[in-house]
């Protein structure tokens, strides 16, 4: 190949070659084009610009979007989404006995997540309301509300026996001070009766 008067076994990156029968040339490649094979199919494009059959594109045609990894036009890619399970039981704030009404729920799995442009994924999970014939609850099947009535119950009970009883303790000891003071008062009573009784005595 020949280019600007060098002759190269290949053509560089830009360029394309063409043969002719008396000589064979590099060719410049379209100014959106960075790599390409022939005037008219470009393999890569510059910044800015999206390939597309060939081509470079400033926006990519409809029904396909962007891809700004590649720097290509893709197919849109939409959600797709399993089958639906089969109805869980009905059940009630967590129990499945000791009522009439409450809900059952199905769910299904995503199994394709959409492209940009794509269809937006369904919801992957149903709740209904259910009728069934009410039975009563074993033991074992209180629910939530159920055991924490039942643990509430047994810490009243705990805090009641833990209540002190007061009945059958010793007093408490007097302290000197304490002793002390009693004994004057006993003393200022006796002598109050003293001179009550000598008052008494004088008068007769």
């Amino acid at each position: 190949m020949k280019q600007i008067g060098v002759c190269l076994s290949s053509c560089p990156s830009g360029y394309y070659g063409t043969r002719y029968p008396d000589i064979n040339k590099c060719t410049k490649c379209k100014a959106d084009c960075d790599t390409c094979f022939n005037k008219n199919f470009c393999t890569k494009c510059k910044s800015g610009f999206y390939l597309h059959l060939g081509k470079c594109l400033g926006n990519c045609p409809e029904g396909l979007e962007a891809n700004n990894h590649t720097m290509e036009c893709v197919s849109i890619v939409h959600c797709e989404a399993s089958e639906w399970s089969a109805w869980s039981p009905c059940t009630k704030k967590g129990k499945t006995c000791g009522f009439k009404r409450g809900t059952e729920t199905r769910v299904r799995e995503i199994t394709q997540h959409p492209s940009a442009k794509g269809n937006l994924c369904p919801p992957t999970s149903e709740t209904r309301k259910c009728t069934v014939q009410r039975k009563k609850c074993q033991k074992g099947e209180r629910g939530k509300k159920g055991r924490e009535r039942k643990r509430k119950k047994l810490n009243k009970e705990e805090n009641k026996d833990a209540v002190p009883d007061n009945k059958g303790l010793e007093p408490s000891r007097e302290t000197p001070e304490q002793r002390e003071n009693k004994q004057q008062q006993k003393k200022r009573k006796v002598q109050d009766k003293q001179q009550k009784s000598v008052s008494v005595s004088t008068v007769h």
